[in-house]
């Protein structure tokens, strides 16, 4: 039996779009000199080799016979829809400039440079894997690049195998690597070049030289097309509220596009939580008056989505677990601090926490109490995926109505299911929009590296527009830094982008929202389509609809 579904088959013969300006020679446009968005002596002093340089555009340009190059590449972080289309656009370009050039992937994210793993791509390894979604060509993996003997690991291979650029394909936080990374090696003229390219679900790594991270869109249709059924499952049945809560931790984009696709009766978005001075009552007391609201018309039913991060955007949550994670970080070496135990960690932070924190820690349920003071992800935070904020609120929703209630103010009936939609988006099989943005992203790559860019991401913009439309082009890494608090000390990083509450999208939602709430005005919309209108297959985001439109 084939391994490989009818989808699979005709998907590998798909042939990505490309900018105009890709599609031939080019030539590179440099724009003005740059600065960080923040702590800008700060980080040009961190990196002042690589600080500075302008934004590139990439326009239509003369052939230049280049000397053969190989080049490398890296997943790091989550996975998300597009990568192997961001390698195969890459291993192309780099192919067209010199059909003898190779390109090597290390195995299992950062970790495969320092312990010298990976595999040389071929035409056939490659075919299999064209607009295909995960990260399973290479695997992924989640190693900081940031100490200098895994800098130094790094170069031997790559000198062994001549490797002239590496390309890291990551979030915010595998993209500061790669800065680092570029800084270093521009400091010791080792005369290798990295560049980034940006990955995230999350939409979280985006300003204005990048319109949305590749994976976002691809992502918030898989989640989309499950709340629609959902929705539709809720209207049939009529006597239960779905609690759905979405990946996101450090922003609510995708929480906020689903919204726009689907309409539900109520969501969430913590930017609007914190600037509004919420406590976690007040969010109960919102989704319960919405509940009583539609139950007193006799409707029973609704969806809500919560965005993962929720709690970390409740302004006394977020002051106490800021002061957990300095707690739990040891000032001498940096790192989370050890226990023999949980009871005893639990015990150590209740004694070391101010009294007006260690009253909020102790106000929460049992078991959120409990997770907050435990674990840690790498870089020391709070791990937000792991705590049931669905679950959480549901059950703080059900007893606010029980009371009420009591009270004769409600006479509904409610009943909850839960959801957590994360996984299930991370590596579907990429969207047009998604197969073409990665190919261009990994195609622009290979004429970032020949043209001699280093410490540069690859960007593609216009992007609402028809691919040949498309402007491609490069934008210094060190343009999006600043400083944040890591582990107990600042560390530079790039900004994430949270959801501006002035932006588009996010007054287009709130301009509707009282109407979704009260009425049942859900959007069902379906599986992603790869075949048929070009306004169904090609559509991007609503987000990006709304924040490019006129």
């Amino acid at each position: 039996m084939s391994t490989k579904s009818n989808l699979q088959v005709a998907r590998a013969a798909y042939q990505p779009k490309l900018p105009k300006a890709l599609q031939g020679p080019v030539k590179a446009v440099e724009g003005a000199a740059t600065e960080s968005v923040g702590n800008q002596a700060e980080i040009k002093k961190l990196f002042p080799n690589t600080y500075g340089m302008p934004v590139i555009t990439f326009e239509a340009g003369e052939k230049v016979e280049l000397p053969k190059f190989n080049v490398g590449i890296i997943l790091s972080g989550g996975q998300a829809p597009g990568g192997h289309n961001v390698i195969s656009g890459l291993y192309d370009g780099v192919k067209s400039l010199g059909k003898d050039n190779k390109l090597y992937g290390f195995l299992m994210g950062p970790g495969g440079l320092v312990d010298h793993k990976y595999i040389e791509f071929t035409d056939e390894l490659i075919d299999e894997y064209r607009n295909t979604g995960g990260f399973d060509i290479i695997g992924s993996g989640r190693t900081k690049l940031e100490k200098v003997d895994q800098f130094e690991k790094g170069i031997e291979i790559l000198r062994k195998l001549d490797i002239k650029a590496l390309v890291i394909i990551g979030g915010d936080d595998s993209n500061t690597n790669a800065c680092v990374l570029a800084e270093y090696y521009a400091a010791k003229k080792y005369g290798v070049q990295v560049l980034g390219c940006p990955k995230t679900i999350d939409g979280d790594l985006k300003n204005e030289q990048i319109e949305t991270s590749f994976g976002f869109d691809t992502a918030t249709k898989t989640y989309s097309e499950l709340i629609g059924n959902i929705e539709r499952d809720c209207n049939s049945a009529r006597k239960y509220w779905h609690f759905i809560k979405l990946m996101g931790r450090s922003a609510s984009h995708i929480a906020l596009e689903c919204a726009l696709q689907t309409q539900p009766n109520i969501c969430l978005i913590s930017e609007e939580i914190e600037a509004k001075n919420m406590s976690l009552d007040d969010v109960v007391n919102y989704i319960a008056k919405i509940i009583a609201d539609r139950a007193a018309d006799g409707n029973n039913f609704g969806t809500v989505l919560i965005p993962e991060g929720l709690i970390e955007f409740i302004p006394a949550i977020k002051k106490l677990i800021k002061e957990l994670n300095e707690v739990l970080t040891d000032p001498a070496t940096g790192e989370s601090r050890v226990f023999a135990s949980a009871e005893e960690q639990i015990k150590f932070v209740k004694s070391n926490i101010a009294a007006e924190n260690l009253k909020i820690l102790e106000s929460l349920p049992s078991d959120v109490e409990r997770q907050l003071c435990l674990d840690r992800d790498p870089h020391g935070n709070v791990q937000v995926s792991l705590i049931e904020t669905e679950k959480l609120l549901s059950r703080m929703v059900g007893k606010k109505l029980a009371e009420w209630k009591a009270e004769g103010k409600y006479t509904g009936k409610f009943s909850a299911q839960h959801h957590f939609f994360g996984y299930e988006g991370r590596c579907a099989a990429p969207s047009n929009y998604d197969a073409d943005y990665c190919y261009s992203l990994g195609y622009n790559a290979s004429r970032l590296i020949a043209n001699g860019k280093t410490g540069y991401m690859s960007i593609i913009k216009n992007t609402t527009a028809p691919a040949a439309e498309w402007i491609a082009g490069g934008v210094p890494i060190t343009m999006m830094m600043n400083l944040e608090r890591r582990n107990g000390a600042d560390k530079p990083v790039i900004r994430k982008a949270l959801v501006e509450l002035d932006g588009k999208p996010f007054k287009f939602f709130a301009a509707h929202r009282e109407e979704w709430a009260k009425t049942t005005s859900y959007v069902y919309p379906g599986p992603i389509q790869y075949w048929g209108p070009t306004e169904v297959c090609d559509e991007p985001t609503k987000t990006l609809q709304l924040e490019q439109s006129k």
